[in-house]
């Protein structure tokens, strides 16, 4: 028996406001994304992408349409539900990080396990583990603001990881990152994916789409482009400083 895919977005729009101040966020968006799959989605400021996203990762409801995760109707479920399936299936990494300043790297990543009422060995081994999976197993011990911004980002994949969830949700991910630890949260990203880890990532970047197998373009709230892109030869090119003129 086939598995379902991860993602089952069917014929999906989103209308904010109504009459003259009315917005169509997105217009009939379908998208089936398999397991194991590395997609980034890229397009223009206001083209939907956000909305997308936001859909995506069950924060967002959509006008019309259905939504399936894993062969279940995001539509038909209740909060609590709902809650449940965001805690247990989806792992998200945002630009801004959002972790908790005062909490340690390894109290962070146990979070979305507490919330998931974990007992608190089996989430602590968890959470080393996935510290230890992005690097960071020697700070695991240091708050955020003792981190560099290419860590921070790292703590927050290893909390998006700790629950194994079946899709990895990142929004644009490097786009508060130099270029050295662009590389280092990409490279991490491209070895989950090899791992079998299903990837979904928000993108205007070029350079950082180049990692994804398949690019999907928006353009006012329409899909214009889904292409697979070639296998590259070996892992992609590490970024490199701009030189300056």
């Amino acid at each position: 028996m086939t598995a379902a895919p991860v993602l089952d977005v069917r014929a999906v729009g989103k209308v904010y406001g109504a009459g003259d101040a009315q917005v169509r966020a997105l217009r009939e968006v379908s998208l089936s994304v398999e397991h194991g799959d590395f997609v980034a989605i890229m397009g223009a400021s206001g083209s939907g992408k956000s909305t997308l996203m936001n859909i995506l990762g069950c924060l967002d409801v959509p006008t019309s349409g259905r939504y399936l995760v894993d062969g279940t109707d995001v539509g038909r479920l209740d909060e609590r539900r709902l809650a449940v399936l965001r805690n247990r299936k989806i792992g998200f990494v945002f630009q801004s990080f959002n972790l908790v300043p005062r909490m340690s790297a390894l109290a962070n990543v146990e979070l979305p396990l507490a919330y998931g009422g974990v007992a608190a060995g089996v989430r602590r081994a968890r959470a080393l583990a996935a510290l230890e999976r992005v690097g960071l197993a020697d700070r695991v011990r240091h708050d955020p603001n003792e981190l560099s911004g290419g860590q921070q980002q790292r703590v927050a994949v290893a909390r998006a990881l700790v629950t194994a969830p079946s899709l990895l949700l990142a929004d644009e991910p490097t786009g508060n990152l130099d270029t050295a630890s662009t590389a280092d949260v990409l490279s991490i990203l491209d070895g989950l994916n090899d791992a079998g880890r299903t990837i979904v990532m928000i993108t205007h970047e070029d350079d950082v789409a180049t990692h994804a197998k398949r690019i999907v373009r928006l353009v006012d709230g329409r899909i214009v482009e889904d292409r697979r892109q070639a296998a590259l030869d070996g892992p992609p090119p590490r970024l490199a400083p701009a030189v300056p003129r």
